[in-house]
């Protein structure tokens, strides 16, 4: 008896600790239902005259998603109708224009899906530290969103429509994703602008027309990259200045590079392209200098020329054209950033101050006037991993048949 009387108050205890740890655990008071929320898809920051900014939001219209519109409604019949629509507003600052935003909807703005951020030409020259201040502190906004900067009005680019996307802020993020260009989440941006350089660049965006034989289509492309130092932006460099970027800050993925041996007619296409870049700082005395180190490897998928690769002379030959045309790519968007515009976002800042932390010390508020002064060393090797086809080039073929 006193047995079955010890069981039962074991597990009347442990009954009445399970009933009192429900009263612990945090219930879900604060959650929003699906259809009492504006899902927010991109947000878009222009300068609105003097003293003011426009906020603009793309909001996703559930009702619309999965629906069709009629034969006069669309580009034909069964054409899907816009799933997205933007609204805006004025304000002192962001906090005070979303406001008046949330005042005109029904329901909760939500960032919470906001994968794309754009700041407009203007506003991006000016300074965006406070709007980025807002999107840092509030709850809501993604770390992993990207950011990007418009040529003219961002919020143009909000209003574009997209053929093959439900958006034009998922054709920006898809983009991105294709890594044909600068990756940059806000969290990367802020680390950029708070690290040891102070500059940052953001995938430049402007819009396209492509003209049809009813009407034009407007879409969203990225060209090039802009330039943002201590929160401003100073400049932009192009889409093939940017893939050199990609390069020294070893961000290069597998794309195609298309070069031409010197004196030979033609040209070679490889692909996938990979490589392993180091920058190695060098200081001796009052001489800062930096190594640049690259070693990349390729695929022949097309070539062009009279160059028979599987010829070792001539393998050689097509490696040095490689590795001259890197080496141009590198040295030309390295002169720009550090003569043109004196923005170091090649990450040099970061590697002096990791391997010479006491020197610099010494220069770390005038870096702005060492950096343009920095001598730049290349150590680049290239070399093709395969030939990329069984047969010899038709041209060398036919040059052979002529002899």
């Amino acid at each position: 008896m006193p047995k079955r009387r010890s069981h039962f108050i074991k597990k009347f205890l442990i009954f009445i600790s399970f009933i009192g740890s429900i009263f612990l655990l945090s219930g879900c008071w604060d959650r929003w239902e699906t259809n009492d929320i504006a899902i927010v898809t991109a947000t878009a920051i222009d300068k609105k005259g003097d003293n003011q900014i426009e906020l603009s939001l793309q909001i996703f219209i559930p009702k619309a998603f999965g629906m069709s519109s009629s034969p006069s409604g669309g580009a034909g019949g069964g054409a899907v109708k816009e799933l997205t629509f933007v609204i805006s507003q004025k304000g002192v600052n962001m906090a005070d224009a979303l406001s008046k935003l949330q005042a005109e909807l029904p329901r909760k703005i939500f960032w919470g899906q906001c994968k794309v951020f754009i700041f407009g030409e203007k506003i991006a020259k000016e300074g965006i530290q406070d709007h980025l201040d807002f999107l840092l502190r509030h709850p809501q906004p993604r770390e992993r969103a990207y950011m990007f900067v418009s040529k003219g009005k961002a919020k143009h680019i909000l209003e574009l429509q997209s053929r093959l996307e439900r958006s034009s802020a998922e054709t920006m993020r898809e983009l991105v994703d294709l890594e044909i260009g600068l990756k940059v989440t806000l969290k990367d941006l802020n680390e950029m602008l708070t690290s040891e350089a102070q500059a940052a660049a953001l995938p430049y965006l402007k819009t396209m027309t492509e003209k049809g034989k009813k009407k034009s289509f407007q879409f969203p492309k990225i060209f090039g990259s802009a330039v943002i130092k201590k929160d401003q932006m100073v400049g932009y460099i192009s889409q093939r200045e940017t893939r050199g970027i990609l390069w020294i800050r070893d961000e290069i993925k597998s794309y195609t590079v298309t070069f031409e041996p010197e004196e030979k007619k033609g040209n070679i296409s490889l692909n996938p392209v990979t490589a392993k870049v180091d920058l190695i700082p060098q200081i001796n005395g009052v001489n800062w200098s930096m190594l640049v180190k690259i070693q990349t490897e390729g695929t022949v998928i097309q070539n062009n020329s009279s160059l028979d690769t599987s010829n070792l002379s001539n393998l050689k030959v097509v490696e040095k054209a490689f590795q001259d045309g890197i080496r141009k790519r590198v040295e030309f968007v390295i002169e720009k950033v550090q003569n043109e515009l004196r923005a170091d976002i090649l990450g040099f800042a970061k590697e002096f101050h990791r391997e010479y932390p006491k020197q610099w010390r010494k220069v770390e508020n005038r870096w702005d006037e060492v950096f343009p002064k920095v001598k730049i060393k290349y150590d680049i090797k290239a070399h093709i991993r395969k030939e990329g086809y069984i047969n010899k080039p038709m041209k060398f073929r036919i040059e052979e048949e002529k002899e």
